[in-house]
């Protein structure tokens, strides 16, 4: 991940600002998608009221953890994926 001396490449930082760009817009879909599923039955359909609170505050609870999770596993896979498989070596087939 860090070039001899620390520092990063032009090309790691390029790499890790389109994981986050894609870390953040895939979590953004999944948490509205899976918001949609679960909440969007009490928000499309007169639903009794007891039931359409419950799938409001289910959504609403499940699609800020889902986007976290999601987050955090595509940058840990990220990182996981940009180590060298050895210490002290930069390509895999060395």
């Amino acid at each position: 991940m860090y070039a001899y001396g620390g520092r990063r490449s032009r090309a790691e930082q390029d790499a890790a600002t389109v994981e986050i760009g894609y870390a953040l817009v895939s979590a953004a879909f999944a948490a509205a998608v899976v918001f949609g599923v679960v909440a969007g039955p009490a928000l499309l359909f007169d639903l009794p009221h007891l039931l359409s609170a419950a799938l409001l505050r289910i959504g609403t609870v499940l699609a800020p953890v889902l986007f976290a999770a999601r987050v955090v596993s595509v940058l840990v896979r990220f990182r996981r994926e940009t180590q060298p498989s050895q210490p002290g070596r930069t390509n895999p087939d060395s």
